[in-house]
């Protein structure tokens, strides 16, 4: 007969925590280039990592996992707004700066954060509280895509203006994947995946760089010296770890070769250092922080739960494969860092943060014991 599991999700804890030390291993390995360039640099990236990402992430985790799930339930709505309202303030100059040509980041107290960060969690519990609230209306357009089309399309103003076109994608494909839980009718899916697809286009021929990076990955020497070069970097790292890789600290490739080998490139020095195995290993640790993310989500009492973490889990995965895709040049560069991996304090932070809120809800899991 079914109970309530009363502990959190030790499995999914422990795959989480080895993606962390995992992570942290190879973000200082990718990060000895800029040591051997600038070693002031070195350091506060190094600190920013360990103990606003690593420490704080962990502390978050631990906080959010005690804080019962359904009181954001009616907060949702006024906790997307809120973010949206953060996510607008980097278009105040003297709260924000720019950086290579987009402008992402709050400079709050001497530190960068990245408000989009929480504009993602916080669309993932508005949407989780529409779709719950109104779930015996989704046979109605109007219910099914109106709510979805509309908190995508605040979040996509904000976003693609920065620009932050990764980050837009990320919350799409998060809302979509909701959306078929939820379970909104195929013609309705099939509306929203053909305005999806319309909306991409769009996006191409309006911004040249989304284009060009469309056409690199279709013919990687149409920009020999732009996003093209960094994909021929990234698949010599990757190509030159062979089976099991040069070892800890040994890539070449992050001296003066690789793009943001801290950022974007992780994956590929990640690679050259661990091979192919290495490479698998870390694909694995994806794939079952998803398998078993979903499995909580398919037994949780409620349906706002359950959607809340069909959408987290989607961001966490669907980012990392972004990244990972760009770097085998399986897809066109996104720019979305590797989740838990890739420099980025406040990634990092709401990563951590995030997979709490799915510890929390794992604990209200419905399990069904066996008869003896």
């Amino acid at each position: 007969m079914p109970s309530i599991r009363k502990h959190i999700d030790r499995p999914f804890l422990i795959v989480t925590l080895v993606l962390v030390t995992v992570g942290f291993f190879i973000f200082i390995s990718a990060s000895l280039g800029l040591l051997a360039r600038d070693q002031l640099a070195f350091s506060s990236v190094a600190k920013t990592q360990f103990f606003f990402g690593i420490c704080g992430g962990l502390i978050a985790l631990a906080v959010f996992a005690r804080i019962p799930y359904r009181s954001y339930r009616r907060m949702a709505p006024h906790m997307f707004v809120g973010a949206l309202i953060l996510t607008a303030l980097v278009f105040v100059d003297a709260l924000s700066y720019e950086a290579h040509g987009a402008r992402r980041w709050l400079n709050i107290f001497g530190h960068s954060f990245q408000p989009a960060e929480a504009l993602k969690i916080a669309f993932v519990l508005c949407l989780a509280w529409y779709y719950s609230t109104y779930h015996n209306k989704l046979g109605d357009a109007r219910y099914a895509l109106g709510g979805l089309v509309a908190m995508l399309g605040a979040a996509g103003v904000l976003l693609l203006a920065q620009p932050d076109t990764g980050t837009f994608v990320l919350i799409a494909a998060a809302g979509g994947a909701m959306s078929l839980a939820a379970g909104m009718r195929v013609r309705h899916m099939a509306m929203l995946l053909g305005a999806m697809l319309v909306a991409i286009a769009v996006l191409a021929f309006a911004r040249p760089y989304v284009f060009d990076r469309i056409t690199t990955f279709l013919d990687p020497t149409t920009d020999p010296h732009g996003s093209g070069y960094q994909i021929r970097q990234s698949l010599i790292a990757i190509g030159s770890g062979e089976l099991v890789g040069r070892g800890f600290g040994q890539s070449i490739q992050k001296f003066n070769y690789l793009p943001e080998p801290m950022g974007d490139s992780i994956f590929s020095v990640a690679a050259e250092e661990f091979g192919f195995l290495g490479g698998i290993f870390i694909v694995l640790l994806f794939l079952i922080y998803a398998v078993r993310g979903l499995q909580i989500a398919s037994r949780t009492p409620d349906r706002f739960g359950g959607l809340v973490v069909v959408g987290i889990v989607i961001l966490v995965v669907m980012q990392a494969f972004m990244n990972m895709g760009s770097m085998l040049g399986l897809i066109p560069l996104t720019g979305a860092p590797l989740t838990f991996i890739s420099h980025g304090g406040s990634a990092l932070l709401f990563a951590l943060l995030s997979t709490g809120i799915v510890l929390n809800i794992s604990r209200y899991a419905v399990v069904t014991k066996r008869k003896v």
